[in-house]
C-alpha cells in the first residue's frame, strides 16, 4: 500500500507480517500515522486494520494526539463488489474479531445551541465555530461525501464494515470493539448539515462500544455567522450497530451529536449511559425481537429522542421492538436554536411496534413529553410510576 512516505511501503508491509505472526497490538503510529491534524492518516489506519485482519483477530492502538488523526481519502463505495461506503474499511474476514482502542476514555460532549451576543455579559459564551476543545483521542474526517437522500441506501461513514452474506444482517465478520475514541464527521458549513456519518457496524454480528463519542467537527450553531444546524436531507448516522439476527450488542458511556440518526440499533442491545444531542432522531430501533435494555439516557436538544425506523432504513427490516428504557433525562431545546433540535416527540412510534417501557424526567421546563403512536409502550413520568 502506498503510504506517501519514502520507504514506508516496505516498512508497513514488514510490520503487517510481524503483526500477523504474533498477538501484539498494532499501533497506528508504527504504520505511519502522524496524528498532527494535517497529514492524511487514512493509509496508516488501513494498513493497521489489514494487518489485524490478516491474522483474524487483534487490537489497533491509537495514541492520544492533541491535533487528532485526519482521515481525508474518499470513501470506498464497494470492496470486492460488496457495498461498503467507508473511508476506513474493516475487511470481510470470516470470524474476524477486531478492536480499536484510544489512549484514555473520552470526555463526553456538551449540547450545542446558539447563544446571543449579549450572553457574553453573563456566565455564558456566545456559540461559535471550532472544535470542542475536549482532549480526546480523535479521528476526524474532512472529506465531504456525495449526498445520499435514499433512506434505504447505505450511509457514508468514516469507518465501515463490508456487506456479507450471513443472516439477515448480511454479516461479513464476527465482532468489532471500539473504546476510548472520538470520531468526528465533517460538517458542511455551506449546507449546515453533515453529508456523512461516523461508524457503521451493521455487518458485524457483534459490536461492543464504550467510553466513545460520535459527533461533528464543528459546533452546530454560530452566533457571529448567523448560522445554525439545518434539517438534513441526507440519511446520516452517528453510530450504527449490528443488523438483524445479531447478538452481544453492548454500549457503555457513549455519546452522539449532530446527525439525522444518532444511534441505529437492533436486538440484544444492553446499554448504560447514552448521551444524545442535536439529532433529528436520537435513538432509532429497526427491530428487537430479542429484548434490548437501556439503563439511562441523557437527551438534550433532539427533535425526537426514541423512534422506530421505517421499513428498509439502511437495509434493515422493520419489526417488533421489545425495549426497556430505565430512564430518560431530557432538555427540550424549545425556544432555542438550532430550530432543528427542538423537541417534537419524546417517543415516535407511528406503527405501534414498540413493546416495553420508558420513564422520563425533565429537570426544568414545561414538563411535556410528546408521544406519537406507541400504543403498546408504557411511558411514565419519573415520580408517578405505580
Amino acid at each position: 500500500m502506498q503510504m506517501g512516505i519514502p520507504g514506508m511501503t516496505i516498512f508497513a508491509a514488514t510490520l503487517a507480517v510481524a503483526c500477523a505472526l504474533n498477538a501484539s497490538p498494532c499501533n497506528v503510529i508504527d504504520f505511519g500515522g502522524k496524528g498532527d491534524g494535517v497529514t492524511d492518516d487514512t493509509a496508516a489506519f488501513q494498513a493497521a486494520i489489514d494487518a489485524v485482519a490478516g491474522r483474524g483477530a487483534g487490537k489497533i492502538i491509537v495514541p492520544y494526539s492533541p491535533k487528532g488523526y485526519r482521515i481525508a481519502s474518499p470513501g470506498r463505495e464497494f470492496v470486492d463488489g460488496k457495498p461498503c461506503r467507508g473511508q476506513l474499511v474493516i475487511p470481510p474476514v470470516r470470524g474476524l474479531n477486531i478492536a480499536f482502542e484510544g489512549e484514555m476514555p473520552c470526555k463526553l460532549l456538551y449540547s450545542y445551541q446558539v447563544r446571543p451576543p449579549e450572553s457574553v455579559k453573563s456566565n455564558f459564551t456566545p456559540t461559535r465555530f471550532g472544535t470542542m476543545g475536549i482532549r480526546n483521542t480523535c479521528i476526524f474526517s474532512d472529506w465531504t461525501p456525495p449526498e445520499e437522500r435514499d433512506p434505504k441506501a447505505r450511509p457514508w461513514t468514516i469507518l465501515s464494515t463490508v456487506e456479507g452474506t450471513s443472516c439477515n444482517g448480511k454479516f461479513s465478520m464476527s465482532q468489532v470493539s471500539i473504546a476510548n475514541l472520538e470520531f468526528r464527521a465533517h460538517l458542511d458549513k455551506d449546507a449546515m448539515y453533515p453529508k456523512g456519518g461516523c461508524v457503521n457496524l451493521q455487518n458485524s454480528s457483534r459490536a461492543i462500544v464504550r467510553d466513545s463519542q460520535f459527533c461533528l467537527d464543528d459546533n452546530v450553531g454560530d452566533t457571529f455567522l448567523k448560522k445554525s444546524l439545518q434539517p438534513n436531507p441526507c440519511h446520516t448516522v452517528g453510530l450504527m450497530m449490528s443488523g438483524d439476527q445479531n447478538d452481544n450488542q453492548v454500549l457503555n458511556n457513549v455519546a452522539v451529536q449532530g446527525f439525522r440518526y444518532g444511534l441505529v440499533l437492533g436486538e440484544h442491545v444492553v446499554a448504560d449511559y447514552l448521551y444524545v444531542h442535536n439529532c433529528e432522531e436520537g435513538i432509532v430501533f429497526h427491530d428487537s425481537t430479542h429484548l434490548s435494555t437501556i439503563n439511562h439516557v441523557v437527551a438534550q436538544h433532539n427533535r425526537v429522542i426514541l423512534s422506530t425506523a421505517p421499513d428498509g432504513l439502511f437495509g434493515h427490516r422493520a419489526a417488533e421492538c421489545n425495549v426497556i428504557v430505565g430512564s430518560v433525562n431530557f432538555e427540550s431545546g424549545r425556544g432555542l436554536l438550532p430550530e432543528v433540535s427542538r423537541l417534537v416527540a419524546g417517543v415516535s412510534d407511528p406503527g405501534n411496534r414498540l413493546r416495553g417501557s420508558l420513564v422520563w424526567h425533565q429537570p426544568w421546563g414545561d414538563g411535556e413529553f410528546p408521544v406519537v403512536g406507541a400504543a403498546n409502550f408504557r411511558i411514565t413520568r419519573f415520580g408517578t410510576e405505580r
